[in-house]
């Protein structure tokens, strides 16, 4: 079983519920892996990431091995049939199946080049991986999809939500580097399985998510308009997709404020952390009593402990 894309959730409702018994007892089930090990590969920074899904498999009584292809592993090959006479050291067919050998479960985190479209949508280190490795494979973060986040993400909601039919807003906004679209498109993902709420997604014209992403989404040009009545905000950048990976517009007044959140029903804020202050977000929203992205960030560990439990149980 691959872990690797919010689709994998059969029935989101029934995973928030679990994943909230989980974050009440979280060491109810600490005994379910034990003498198994989580091997942890990244091929990108992170901080909310390693450390829940670390949290996570402690939780459930699994070891934990971390390596970082940065600075620590052989640069690998993807490619088939290529002569390996430049940088690359080992061939991924050799260093998934070794990995396999050491680990029960591996999990990966491996970010858009932002570069080409193309090879950025074939997932080359995640599907290779999934091709190559034995055992089950977690996604923690690809070019295109961050689905534990997305869980995350839902399970807050869940707790925040008002008694009313909720409205949730995913908006754009301004920040100095180009950013991946994959929080964006699986929060979008996630908004799809859930009953009984209102999805928009706000963002500036030609700054578009994958149109194969988004279809059936309701998507509003105008920021203030979308934001009416919003009980949640969610705020996020991602570079442009059409032009791929480029910065084509940084303007200032897409930041989230205090004005703009008086136009929502009293929404609460997340982001799924680091945040740029004062360019994605003003201090005085980010620190305000309606700021929900600590508890976000605490719910990462819940959502890896529910799907490394999912997978320990088969």
């Amino acid at each position: 079983m691959n872990y690797n894309a919010v689709n994998n959730i059969d029935e989101l409702e029934t995973w928030v519920k679990k994943a909230l018994k989980i974050k009440k007892k979280p060491l109810k089930n600490k005994k379910l892996g034990k003498n198994k090990t989580l091997g942890l590969l990244f091929f990108n920074s992170s901080l909310r990431t390693r450390l829940s899904t670390q949290k996570a498999a402690l939780n459930l009584g699994m070891n934990v091995m971390v390596m970082n292809f940065t600075n620590e592993g052989w640069t690998l090959e993807f490619e088939e049939g290529t002569v390996m006479n430049s940088g690359a050291s080992e061939h991924i067919k050799e260093a998934a199946a070794v990995v396999s050998q050491y680990c029960d479960v591996i999990a990966i985190r491996a970010f858009a080049g932002l570069v080409d479209k193309e090879k950025d949508n074939a997932e080359i280190v995640l599907s290779s991986f999934i091709q190559y490795a034995t055992v089950p494979i977690i996604n923690m973060e690809s070019a295109t999809g961050h689905p534990l986040q997305a869980l995350a993400d839902a399970i807050t909601i869940e707790e925040f939500k008002p008694k009313h039919r909720a409205k949730v807003v995913l908006t754009w906004a301004p920040h100095p580097k180009a950013l991946p679209q994959a929080v964006a498109n699986s929060f979008v993902e996630m908004m799809k399985l859930q009953k009984n709420m209102d999805f928009v997604i706000t963002h500036p014209k030609g700054y578009e998510l994958n149109p194969e992403i988004t279809k059936d989404s309701k998507i509003e040009y105008d920021q203030d308009k979308a934001f009416e009545n919003a009980d949640f905000i969610y705020a996020k950048n991602w570079s442009n997709y059409n032009d791929y990976g480029q910065i084509t517009n940084s303007d200032p007044n897409w930041t989230v404020t205090a004005d703009k959140m008086k136009l929502t029903n009293d929404a609460k804020f997340m982001h799924c952390l680091p945040v740029r202050r004062n360019m994605i977000v003003s201090d005085e929203v980010i620190d305000g009593p309606n700021s929900i992205v600590i508890e976000q960030a605490n719910n990462r560990t819940f959502a890896a402990q529910l799907v490394l439990q999912k997978i320990l149980k088969k």
